[in-house]
């Protein structure tokens, strides 16, 4: 798929759908590539702007999708062609990913979350999608490049042979690992996936669905989590707001 991204807030960002990404997928595998697809919501926009590395990131993915409906109404403020379809959040992806993982003969390898979560959102995905092959590790690990534990986690992977790895070590630690690791890494596709097995493992509460379609699954997620979240979204957002007025007014980023 060529790309063609959207620009504004200072990112490039790629206006896909659900079955779209699962395409991209499907061509990677097909091709036998690499990929890195990413995904900007307001609290990676703030690290983005914030840390070298982060940026360094996301000039490696190969595409970027849009994770959070604030982005949409932004880029369509902007004048961008962006759609309620193209917000596409790893609570909503991940049961069509899986489900087209199982008809696809797609390896699933999930590297996040705490002990033990994983691996019981592992065991939900396999009831749901039999023939699903889907293997996890936990990610409270080393994840010093050459750490032994870090190098041994590599080695799972890789014998593993996924054709998806998703690394869900939260923002921005999980985009950090997969950059200081791409080299070393054996799969087609690469997903900086968040909290997503946690949602499937219930370890934390998914906001009903009709709170992301209108943009108000942060409010959900404060509530639930406010010792965690408040910064991100009480404070982070002033940034992008500061960004937003900038944009109106032909300032550069």
């Amino acid at each position: 798929m060529k790309r063609s991204p959207s620009k504004f807030l200072g990112v490039a960002m790629d206006a896909l759908d659900i079955p779209q990404l699962n395409g991209l997928i499907a061509e990677s595998i097909q091709k036998q590539q690499k990929w890195i697809i990413a995904n900007h919501n307001l609290h990676s926009l703030y690290i983005y702007h914030h840390d070298q590395k982060m940026r360094e990131f996301y000039a490696q993915a190969d595409y970027t999708h849009i994770d959070g409906m604030p982005l949409v109404f932004i880029g369509k403020i902007l004048g961008h062609s962006l759609e309620r379809k193209h917000r596409v959040t790893y609570a909503d992806w991940v049961w069509d990913l899986m489900e087209e993982s199982a008809n696809k003969g797609w390896r699933i390898f999930y590297l996040g979350s705490k002990p033990g979560v994983a691996q019981k959102g592992a065991d939900i995905l396999r009831q749901k999608y039999p023939g699903l092959e889907i293997t996890c590790a936990h990610g409270y690990i080393d994840v010093r490049k050459d750490s032994p534990e870090n190098q041994q986690t590599i080695a799972a992977i890789n014998a593993f042979q996924p054709h998806v790895l998703m690394v869900g070590m939260s923002m921005p630690r999980q985009e950090h690992w997969i950059l200081d690791n791409l080299e070393q890494l054996n799969t087609n596709i690469i997903l900086p996936s968040g909290a997503c097995i946690d949602y499937v493992a219930g370890a934390v509460p998914t906001p009903p669905r009709w709170m992301g379609k209108i943009g108000l699954e942060w409010s959900y997620r404060l509530l639930s989590e406010p010792k965690r979240l408040w910064k991100r979204y009480l404070v982070q957002p002033w940034f992008i707001g500061k960004l937003f007025v900038q944009e109106i007014m032909g300032f550069s980023h």
